[in-house]
């Protein structure tokens, strides 16, 4: 982790109201994580406590607490898409990565994770792939996505 980088962005948001929001989403854009071991220096610099910061993250869902893979695919297990059978696409993806939902693969390629809704649900099933959504997808449409990604 680069003290030096999370101190520019409490810099710039400190004094902000309700700069905390955009201050987590700076870290997590630059390191493409929060690593817990911050809470402190954001802590004291926003003059927030640890569990007050601990308990902001674990709020929001798009948070992470751990470093990820380069891809990171999300599986959207809102209403429309289990009803269009999201569960098979889960338990696929799942197998063909290897990893669990908050994984990473061994390689760091990918890590997995469950979204609550991607606003496609006309598409269903639908999943997100780094900033992309994809719509109606199915196990060939996922290999076809990944083997591109590769």
């Amino acid at each position: 982790m680069d003290k030096n980088k999370i101190q520019h962005h409490i810099e710039k948001y400190k004094s902000l109201p309700g700069g905390l929001l955009p201050l987590m989403h700076a870290i997590q854009d630059e390191l493409g994580y929060i690593p817990e071991e911050t809470y402190p220096i954001i802590s004291q610099e926003m003059s927030l406590s640890v569990a007050e910061i601990h308990g902001f993250v674990s709020f929001y869902h798009h948070f992470r607490t751990k470093k990820t893979g380069k891809n990171i695919i999300q599986v959207c297990r809102a209403e429309s898409c289990q009803a269009m059978n999201s569960k098979s696409i889960e338990i696929y993806l799942k197998d063909k990565l290897g990893i669990d939902y908050h994984e990473m693969t061994e390689d760091q390629k990918f890590s997995l994770e469950p979204v609550y809704c991607l606003g496609n649900c006309a598409c269903s099933p639908s999943i997100m792939i780094n900033d992309d959504v994809y719509g109606r997808v199915d196990k060939e449409k996922i290999d076809k996505l990944i083997k591109d990604i590769e």
